[in-house]
């Protein structure tokens, strides 16, 4: 039996709730997963069952029971050009169909928050499902950075808050524990200033792993988990392989980031900027998050939304083939073996 979806080498053909979380995808565990996602499946290819605004594909945001584009603004990178360009391109998204914004508490120290809400004046706010992420550890920073989000986004509710950076094996416990984040989060939605909660996290799959095992122990359903799906994160340390199966078995939202790791993996020269963004499309993810810190970028990425065809088998193997020898060593996805990358351990004052 040939496998349905990327990274899948010698694969037994095993059901996904049987399946240790370490296992590889069959074409059965596929079919278990489009219809969590809502997808429709062929022979030999899938076809997405989803609907189209301006020509975007809208997916399914777990069991939320909402609808979100297929394609993603980055909150890091909206706040590196000027402001009135940062504004412009995240209104023009808009305008193009895609509602997905993404965004951190910490990100350019608040300043891609206040550009976001600049930009989402004039009625656009109500176009858009807002996410945005916080880095305390405890009650008491969770629920100030809370509440400065929301100032800065100058909104009084955001659909999706997320506990940010998720990435030492202890972040759960410090979450979940007494006194911890999770109660702020509880509290803040309760109150009516956030809808849904989530975790990103860009390090270890064992880490999100763990997440999902405390929640559970608390009784705690997560809307939505973000973490890197990529060409090169299908070889090494990978999340599709660890994390992906248990999301979808959960009905939870799955929020694919770095579909270019912040263009790194255009630099290994195995794969085009397109074939990144339809690879991770063609994952069973609800919105595919990219960085547009330009207009180039931001029509790079509508391109990709709207000529998105599901990779069938022989494009993802040949894809896949490209780029498995310069995936080996994370060399392209350093954020995953690299300090540099980890705001919190460069301000651990910022988990409180």
């Amino acid at each position: 039996m040939q496998n349905a979806l990327p990274g899948n080498q010698n694969a037994s053909d095993q059901s996904l709730s049987d399946a240790p979380l370490n296992n590889s995808f069959t074409r059965r565990d596929f079919v278990k997963i489009a219809v969590a996602t809502g997808v429709a499946v062929t022979v030999g290819q899938t076809a997405w069952g989803e609907e189209t605004k301006e020509g975007i594909p809208y997916r399914k945001l777990g069991r939320t029971g909402e609808k979100v584009s297929a394609i993603g603004v980055g909150g890091y990178h909206i706040g590196n050009p000027e402001e009135s360009e940062g504004i412009k391109i995240i209104r023009t998204a808009i305008d193009a169909g895609i509602n997905f914004m993404d965004n951190c508490w910490d990100y350019h120290n608040g300043g891609s928050e206040s550009r976001m809400g600049k930009a989402l004046r004039d009625g656009y706010r109500d176009k858009v499902f807002l996410m945005t992420k916080i880095d305390g550890r405890n009650k008491a920073s969770a629920a100030k950075q809370i509440d400065e989000s929301l100032s800065r986004l100058q909104t009084d509710r955001i659909d999706l808050m997320q506990h940010h950076e998720i990435i030492r094996m202890e972040d759960p416990d410090r979450c979940f524990g007494e006194g911890g984040a999770q109660e702020a989060m509880l509290e803040a939605k309760k109150a009516g200033k956030i809808r849904f909660i989530g975790f990103t996290g860009h390090k270890d799959p064992i880490v999100h792993l763990r997440m999902l095992e405390i929640a559970a122990q608390h009784q705690f359903h997560f809307d939505a988990v973000q973490m890197p799906l990529n060409v090169m994160d299908a070889h090494f340390r990978s999340f599709e392989q660890k994390v992906l199966p248990v999301l979808v078995k959960k009905e939870i939202g799955v929020l694919g980031m770095k579909p270019l790791g912040s263009g790194a993996i255009l630099k290994s020269n195995t794969a085009t900027a397109i074939e990144c963004l339809h690879y991770a499309m063609s994952l069973p993810t609800s919105v595919v998050i990219t960085g547009m810190q330009s207009m180039k970028d931001l029509q790079q990425a509508l391109e990709a939304a709207r000529t998105f065809k599901p990779m069938n088998r022989q494009e993802i193997t040949a894809l896949l083939d490209r780029t498995r020898s310069a995936a080996a060593f994370g060399e392209f996805e350093r954020f995953k073996i690299a300090a540099a990358f980890d705001g919190t351990a460069h301000h651990p004052e910022w988990l409180g």
